[in-house]
């Protein structure tokens, strides 16, 4: 095995860089006369197809933390570990249904916006405060990490070269707005999915080549006959990694709170849909729903086939750490290793996709944030569109410059994808509360909104530091927004004016009507989404 691509994978990976550039650069001129627009630059709006939102809510959530973390996670826990992204395809359709047509209806460009509105500006400056240090300190710092470190094992490129080059590109993306952000994460998701599948399938056939089986369905069943351990949804307590996925929590629990978070009140996901009118946000939200469904095919498939490899005496050097310990997150690197010429620089090129507009993604709703909730209205508020825009650019170059210095701390970690879903989590409960009670509460008042805001962090904190046992964080996440909601609903029954709340939405049923054609498709991915559950409980 080398850790060095070849001139054909160089030239494959060569072929999808300059098209990518090139795809982006042409977006990017085709409508200059809106480029110091802020809603054209930062929304992309009118512009993007139900296609390409799709693709981009796809394109900037699947990155190196599914390709190599979600990977490790299914080496060490399994099949479980799925339950992120097909829990995330049912919640899709939740938000297409109910949370869309409120942003739309209120013309809603970003979360803070939407929490000033509803609320008041202290409300949207605590949480926009939150959210750019999240974005930045976990969010863009963890991808790129996880990204450099890919790209070191399969390349042997120094870690530091690798993280400069994919900020490098990832601001070249980034800086030409969401427009150009959204159609290049189509030719992104169809690099990743194609690459991601080539692993799968050299995965696949290796264990079926060792079991003397031919083909990855054979391989598939080698896996589940193998690794029984690694194909159940469900962890009992006491399980080794009942931390991570607890139980019924995963179904009826903290994980719901998780994923109608991150997709409906996450500025960095919710924002590929804001520009499009209901029908094409809907149609967009649907066919990412779909695509959520394949993921675990591509990232966790093939860390249950290293698992499975190396209990066969496979990979005995490739996954051990300095210290001589297993590192899980080496896995799907160890396979891409593995691949012939030409198929492993489409596999770089596919993990380069992913990281790339993961990160350019995550930049852009740095961008928007920083510019119109805090630049705009503190800092400048008589700032001209074109200079809002600029200032945008600049937090760009502002939040690679400060993920650059803090991604190399970060090489200690073991599973690097659990490490963001829990300290993405602290913020997590408040967030949700704050929307939920807002969007579907009109009694909710600025007053409960701001105290909830103010100790939705030590809340989660608290929840993690003074148990005498360890709390799985869903669990913790499932605590913290029950006693958060409840204490915003005491102190607006408290204050007698919230019966006429004049901030309180006044929602029309009619809003969350959908057509036969949105109602049957969802009905599928439900009813694909039961039965995996019930094969792999």
């Amino acid at each position: 095995m080398t850790n060095q691509l070849h001139y054909l994978d160089y030239l494959v990976f060569l072929v999808y860089l300059v098209s990518v550039s090139l795809y982006g650069y042409w977006i990017y001129h085709r409508k200059k006369a809106n480029e110091t627009d802020t809603k054209d630059f930062f929304l992309a709006e009118g512009s993007l197809t139900w296609w390409a939102i799709g693709a981009s809510l796809i394109a900037s959530n699947i990155s190196a933390e599914h390709f190599i973390g979600m990977s490790g996670s299914g080496f060490a826990m399994g099949l479980a570990i799925s339950s992120y992204e097909w829990m995330s395809a049912a919640t899709l359709i939740i938000v297409a249904v109910f949370f869309i047509p409120i942003y739309l209806k209120n013309k809603i460009y970003t979360m803070p916006q939407f929490l000033s509105q509803r609320y008041n500006d202290t409300v949207a400056t605590i949480m926009a405060v939150f959210w750019l240090l999240l974005y930045v300190f976990v969010n863009l710092t963890s991808i790129l990490y996880l990204g450099a470190l890919a790209v070191e094992s399969i390349s042997g490129v120094p870690f530091l070269y690798c993280m400069l080059g994919l900020a490098i590109f990832a601001i070249f993306i980034t800086l030409g707005g969401m427009k150009v952000i959204g159609y290049t994460d189509i030719v992104q998701v169809v690099v990743l999915v194609m690459g991601g599948l080539v692993v799968t399938y050299l995965a696949l056939n290796m264990v079926s080549d060792h079991f003397g089986g031919s083909g990855v369905i054979d391989g598939l069943s080698f896996l589940r006959s193998n690794a029984d351990d690694h194909f159940h949804m469900i962890f009992a307590e006491g399980h080794k990694y009942y931390y991570e996925l607890p139980g019924m929590a995963v179904l009826f629990g903290g994980m719901w709170i998780n994923n109608l978070n991150y997709w409906g009140c996450n500025q960095y996901i919710v924002q590929r849909a804001l520009g499009a009118d209901l029908a094409t946000a809907r149609a967009g939200i649907l066919f990412a729903a779909f695509l959520k469904l394949l993921i675990p095919l591509i990232c966790v498939i093939p860390g249950i086939a290293v698992y499975v490899l190396h209990q066969n005496g496979y990979f005995q050097q490739e996954l051990l750490g300095p210290a001589g310990e297993i590192k899980p997150d080496r896995a799907y690197p160890t396979l891409m290793n593995l691949l012939p010429m030409g198929l492993k620089g489409l596999a770089f090129a596919a993990l380069t996709a992913a990281i790339v507009a993961s990160l350019a993604g995550k930049c852009n709703s740095i961008a928007t944030i920083f510019s119109l909730d805090i630049y705009k209205k503190f800092l400048r508020p008589e700032a001209s569109e074109k200079q809002t825009v600029w200032i945008g650019r600049l937090a760009v170059w502002g939040a690679f410059a400060i993920a650059l210095c803090i991604t190399p701390q970060l090489r200690q970690l073991e599973q690097a994808y659990q490490f963001i879903q829990e300290y993405s989590n602290y913020l997590t409960p408040g967030a949700f509360a704050l929307f939920f009670l807002g969007m579907f509460w009109k009694r909710t008042t600025s007053t409960a909104a701001i105290i909830a805001a103010a100790i939705s962090i030590p809340v989660a904190v608290a929840f993690k530091l003074i148990p005498s046992t360890p709390m799985p964080f869903l669990h913790r996440t499932g605590w913290a927004f029950l006693i958060l909601v409840a204490v915003m609903v005491v102190v607006s029954f408290l204050d007698k004016k919230s019966v006429h709340n004049p901030k309180g939405l006044d929602l029309d049923p009619k809003m969350f009507k959908v057509t036969g054609t949105f109602a049957v498709l969802s009905i599928l991915i439900c009813g694909i989404l039961a039965a995996l559950y019930t094969v792999f409980w």
